[in-house]
C-alpha cells in the first residue's frame, strides 16, 4: 500500500483521537461535579497521551491529490475502531488498576456497543469511569460513523462509502449531500439521548443515573450503573422508558432523516421497521403469556418483564431485569435464537439484522414456487425494489462467515479449557453484539472476569468482527488486498 494512502489514514485516525482525547473532558468534569478529585489524574494522563499521539498523525498533514480508494476505506475502518479502543482503554487501566487484557476488553465492549464487561462492584464505583463506560457506547454506536461521513467529505475522501463499510445501510440516499446526512443523523441521535434522559429521569432514576442509561440505551450497548442492571429500579416506568429507547436505537437514522424531511410515512412503509415491530410484539405476547401461565405473576407485570428482556437480547442491547437464565429451557432456548436476530440494518444494532431475514424468506418462497411451477417468471422484491443478484450474494456471504466465525471462536474458547455453554453462548453474544451470554459464569447475573485472558482477546476479535460486519475485516486477510 502506497505510503501517501497511509498517512491519509493516519491523520484521519489523528483525527479521531483527538476527539477522543477532548471526549475524556466529560468524565473529568463529572469527577468534579460528584467531588471524585482523586481520579481526575488517571483520565488528565490518558486523555493527554491520547491527544499527543492524535497530534503527532495530524501534524505532518495529509497529501494533495490523493485520494482514498473503496478498498482503502476497509483498512481505514478495521484501523481507526482498533487504534481508538487501545487508547480508550487506557483510563480503565490508569485508574481502576486494571490489567491491560480487561482494560482493552472493556474498551472493545464499549466502543462495540457490546455490552460485555469484566467489572463488578458498579454500585460503588467512580461516577467518572461510569459515565466513560456510557459515553464509549454513545461514540461507539453512531457518533463515530456520523463524525467520519460528516469530516471524510470535506477532505474530498467519499465519506459515505465509509460508512456503507460500517453499516449494511441499504436505504435510498435521503439527501443529495453525504455530509448533510451526517448532520441530520447526528442530531437525531443526540435528541433522542436527550429525550431518553428527561424521560429516564421523570420515570424515577437520578439525572446521572438517566445519562448514562439512555446513552447506553440508544447506542443499543447495555452498560448499566449498577450490577442489578435495570432490576435496580422497581418502577414500572424506567423500565417501558428503556424498551422504547432500545427500539429507537434499533430502527434506521436515515429513515428517521426522511421523517424529518417531511416523508411521514418513511419510517413505518419500510418493511424491515414493520418487519422489527411485528416480530418484537408477537413474542412479547407468546413468551409474556407464557410466563404469565408459569408463575404467580400479575398478566401486565410478566408482559413487562418479557418485553424488556425480549426487547434488549433482540435489539442487541445487554439490559437485564432479573436472571431470565431461570425461567426455564423453553425461554433459555428462546433467548439464544433470538441473540441473532438483531435489529434494523442502519441502526446502532448488531446481529445478523431482521432484514437478512427476510430476503431469506423471499427467496425460500420463490424457489418452493418454482418446484411447484417450473416455468413461472417469479418477481423478487423487497421494499419496492427487486433482489438483485449483488445482495443476495452479499447476504449468503455474510451468513455463512457469521455463523463460521462463532463455530470458530466457540471452538478456541473450548481449547482454553472454558465449558461448551460458556464458550458457544459467549462467542455468539460478543458476534451478534449482545453482550452477556448464558449459564452461570457469563450469564445475566455475571460477566466476563473470570475468563482466561487469551479468552478475552478471542472475545475482543470478535465484538470487532461482529460490528464491522465481519467481511470488512476478512478483507484484510487476503494477500491480494495488499498487493496493489
Amino acid at each position: 500500500m502506497a505510503l501517501p494512502t497511509l498517512r491519509i489514514i493516519g491523520f484521519i485516525i489523528g483525527i479521531f483521537l483527538i476527539t477522543l482525547a477532548i471526549a475524556m473532558a466529560v468524565p473529568m468534569l463529572t469527577l468534579v461535579i460528584f467531588d471524585h478529585t482523586s481520579d481526575i489524574r488517571s483520565f488528565l494522563w490518558a486523555s493527554l497521551i491520547t491527544f499527543v499521539v492524535g497530534l503527532a498523525l495530524v501534524i505532518p498533514g495529509r497529501p494533495e491529490h490523493i485520494h482514498l480508494r473503496p478498498r482503502d476505506m476497509y483498512l481505514l475502518t478495521v484501523s481507526s475502531w482498533v487504534v481508538v479502543c487501545i487508547f480508550a482503554a487506557l483510563p480503565f487501566l490508569l485508574s481502576q488498576h486494571m490489567s491491560y487484557t480487561d482494560s482493552f476488553f472493556e474498551s472493545m465492549s464499549g466502543i462495540t456497543a457490546t455490552g460485555s464487561t469484566v467489572m463488578s462492584g458498579l454500585d460503588s464505583m467512580s461516577p467518572g469511569i461510569l459515565i466513560w463506560r456510557s459515553l464509549l457506547h454513545w461514540l461507539g454506536g453512531i457518533g463515530f460513523i456520523g463524525m467520519a461521513v460528516a469530516i471524510l467529505p470535506l477532505l474530498r475522501i467519499g465519506g459515505m462509502r465509509l460508512f456503507q463499510t460500517e453499516s449494511s445501510d441499504r436505504s435510498e440516499k435521503v439527501m443529495p449531500r453525504s455530509h448533510m446526512v451526517a448532520k441530520y443523523i447526528l442530531l437525531t441521535y443526540v435528541g433522542i439521548t436527550t429525550l431518553g434522559s428527561l424521560a429516564f429521569w421523570a420515570a424515577g432514576m437520578s439525572l446521572f443515573d438517566a445519562i448514562n442509561h439512555a446513552m447506553s440505551a440508544i447506542s443499543t450497548g447495555g452498560f448499566s450503573t449498577s450490577d442489578q442492571s435495570l432490576a435496580k429500579w422497581q418502577q414500572p416506568a424506567v423500565h417501558w422508558v428503556a424498551i422504547v429507547v432500545m427500539i429507537l436505537g434499533s430502527l434506521p437514522f436515515a429513515l428517521y432523516v426522511a421523517t424529518l424531511r417531511g416523508n411521514r410515512r418513511a419510517l413505518f412503509k419500510d418493511e424491515q421497521v414493520r418487519g422489527l415491530l411485528g416480530f418484537l410484539l408477537v413474542t412479547w405476547l407468546v413468551l409474556g403469556t407464557w410466563y404469565w401461565a408459569t408463575t404467580s405473576m400479575h398478566w401486565l407485570d410478566a408482559l413487562r418483564h418479557v418485553a424488556l428482556n425480549v426487547t434488549s437480547v433482540m435489539t442487541t442491547t445487554g439490559f437485564a431485569l432479573g436472571d431470565y437464565s431461570l425461567w426455564g429451557n423453553f425461554a433459555l432456548m428462546l433467548f439464544f435464537y433470538l441473540g441473532f436476530v438483531g435489529g434494523c440494518s442502519g441502526s446502532t444494532a448488531g446481529g445478523i439484522k431482521i432484514f437478512r431475514f427476510q430476503v431469506a424468506y423471499i427467496l425460500l418462497r420463490a424457489n418452493l414456487n418454482q418446484l411447484i411451477h417450473p416455468r413461472a417468471v417469479i418477481k423478487q422484491k423487497y421494499n419496492g425494489h427487486r433482489l438483485d443478484e449483488e445482495i443476495v450474494r452479499s447476504i449468503l456471504t455474510f451468513s455463512f462467515f457469521f455463523a463460521i466465525t462463532i463455530c470458530v471462536i466457540a471452538l478456541l474458547l473450548s481449547l482454553l479449557g472454558v465449558d461448551w455453554m460458556t464458550a458457544l453462548t459467549g462467542a455468539a453474544s460478543t458476534v451478534s453484539g449482545v453482550g452477556p451470554g448464558l449459564g452461570e459464569i457469563i450469564g445475566p447475573a455475571g460477566n466476563f472476569a473470570g475468563l482466561p485472558d487469551a479468552a478475552k482477546w478471542i472475545l475482543s476479535l470478535g465484538m470487532l468482527l461482529g460490528r464491522l460486519e465481519i467481511i470488512t475485516v476478512l478483507v484484510l486477510c487476503v494477500p491480494a488486498f495488499w498487493r496493489h
